[in-house]
């Protein structure tokens, strides 16, 4: 009895091109290139800066995602080789996934199947050491504030008032918060700290919305890392930081080219989460697809509430990004699944539940529609789908008005998603993409919109350390920044268990964190952490190395 391939088993099979062949074939200038091996290679972006973006955008979003999986990177890949194969100039533009879900439960941001990124044991794991360079960064300046209060303190900064966190790329709930410090007078000030994930840091987002190197060390001299005994903001270059912040930053700048299995072109650069930060590639990975690709399909982490209106009001506000199309990925076991019907009977037929649980899909093609997108929807295919479900999608996608194409991508790579991108290439538009509010109206209007119009929620209410918070911003001059609702990935509410497209709920702010350098403000609602924690048989169980230095287990 034959045993299906894991996506490990798939890539290792593969022969991957040289990356110069695939840099060629990209346009890409064997000067830009700097080679990390055979077969993966950063991009210098001071070689290519001249070169003008001509590609269209497509952004590739997805339902409320649940236990089962929807597969959306691996749409996404699939439909980018689908294109290259009608002779279109594709590339793909993903972010880096992070160590913590690797080794957690989530698993890895590069395909599955038949629709991979590869190398991707390198992808999922170290690959160019873009993470380290962040963590090695964000606690170098943890290092810095702590030295500067231990030798004089010239500056006055309140040790109860830092709010720079340091970060690790593990899930690791122990390190939510600690204290340093407790060695006595030679070991340092004792004070109370925490731990984001990596993908959470702000030096992240900085990396992800710098538009090249003077950008990134200014963006990291904003940072503001806590407040004196005034309550005046202190900064990374109150420190003389952003000097050494940017030196090890700067390699991590330039975006990382690599494959997919069908041999186009993909960029894999930065790699913050959609429920706790913003959710999208690097603005400067996308922008060189742009300069080289004609279409560029990028992604945004999770559903349409949460990345894809990140994606909208956050990086392309930032970068100026007319999006052209829009994709949103469904699964008939997702729609089910927020029908009520239990995850361990998602392979059984029922269509009750399908016709109650597609409202969430309708919602997140409604939000796509508010930013001036014409969406498709690619219904991912699995061996339990039955004919009976299958025509449900088609008729709901005729009554409610949407194009609909199926994809079956992990079995069969660009060819099961034909279909669908002549579906996609039919419904580009030249771009008329918009935001969905003006931060010059002030954070809590922003808020409101969001939770409004995205979520469908009837209040917004704060906690009295968001209202709090609030004071500092605007005392600050920080209420025209544009936000980032850091919230469940799970519901349209805050309330995990909330499924399909619940309204007339209350939004709960419990937070307000000003992220100076990287031009927002992150608003935490209901139970999110920025540090999850690893699951009862974490995923790290699972991999191991032969002698040969095969590594198993790794999906």
């Amino acid at each position: 009895m034959s045993t299906q391939p894991s996506d490990v088993d798939i890539a290792q099979a593969h022969h991957l091109e040289p990356i110069t062949e695939i840099a060629s074939r990209a346009g890409i200038p064997e000067s830009a290139l700097i080679p990390f091996g055979r077969t993966k290679a950063k991009v210098d972006i001071t070689h290519i800066e001249d070169t003008p973006a001509k590609g269209k955008l497509v952004l590739v979003t997805g339902v409320s995602p649940t236990p089962a999986g929807e597969g959306k990177s691996t749409v996404l890949i699939g439909l980018t080789d689908a294109l290259a194969a009608l002779g279109k100039k594709a590339i793909v533009a993903l972010r880096e996934p992070s160590q913590g879900p690797v080794m957690g439960i989530k698993g890895g941001a590069a395909g599955g199947g038949y629709s991979q990124v590869v190398p991707m044991e390198d992808i999922n794991l170290h690959f160019t050491g873009d993470f380290h360079a962040i963590a090695a960064a964000t606690n170098t300046l943890a290092a810095i504030i702590d030295n500067h209060i231990h030798q004089g303190n010239t500056l006055n900064i309140d040790p109860r008032r830092v709010t720079w966190q340091r970060c690790v790329d593990v899930n690791d709930r122990a390190l939510r918060n600690v204290i340093t410090g407790l060695g006595g007078p030679a070991h340092g000030v004792p004070g109370e700290t925490s731990f984001t994930i990596t993908a959470a840091s702000e030096i992240m987002a900085i990396l992800g919305l710098a538009t090249d190197l003077a950008d990134l060390k200014k963006r990291l001299g904003d940072i503001t890392v806590g407040y004196t005994y005034d309550h005046e903001p202190v900064t990374a270059r109150d420190l003389d930081a952003e000097g050494a912040l940017t030196a090890l930053m700067r390699d991590a700048l330039n975006p990382n080219l690599v494959q997919t299995l069908a041999g186009t072109p993909a960029f894999v650069h930065g790699g913050p989460f959609a429920n706790i930060a913003h959710g999208c590639n690097t603005l400067l990975a996308t922008q060189t697809a742009m300069r080289f690709g004609d279409i560029v399909l990028t992604e945004a982490g999770f559903g349409a509430d949460l990345g894809g209106e990140k994606f909208m009001d956050i990086k392309a506000r930032f970068g100026d990004l007319d999006v052209a199309g829009a994709v949103v990925v469904a699964t008939i076991r997702s729609q089910k699944y927020n029908g009520g019907q239990p995850r361990e009977e998602l392979t059984t037929e029922n269509l009750d539940a399908l016709k109650k649980g597609v409202v969430n899909l309708e919602r997140h093609v409604e939000n796509l529609r508010s930013f001036g997108l014409t969406p498709v929807v690619a219904l991912n295919l699995f061996g339990s789908d039955t004919d009976a479900e299958r025509e449900f999608m088609r008729q709901w996608a005729k009554e409610f008005g949407v194009a609909l194409e199926e994809a079956d991508v992990w079995a069969k790579g660009g060819e099961g998603a034909i279909d669908l991108a002549q579906l996609l290439l039919e419904n580009l538009s030249e771009g008329s993409s918009k935001q969905l509010y003006d931060p010059e109206e002030g954070i809590e209007a922003s808020i409101q919109t969001i939770a409004t119009t995205i979520y469908r929620a009837e209040n917004v209410e704060y906690s009295s350390k968001a209202l709090k918070d609030l004071k500092y911003i605007k005392d600050n001059g920080w209420e025209n920044y544009p936000v980032v609702i850091s919230k469940t990935q799970y519901s349209f509410s805050d309330d995990p268990s909330q499924l399909g497209a619940p309204e007339g709920h209350t939004l709960h702010v419990r937070e307000l964190q000003p992220r100076t350098g990287a031009g927002f403000i992150v608003a935490l609602t209901g139970d999110v952490m920025t540090m999850p924690g690893l699951p009862k048989k974490p995923a790290a169980n699972n991999i191991d190395v032969a002698a040969d230095g095969t590594i198993s287990g790794l999906f």
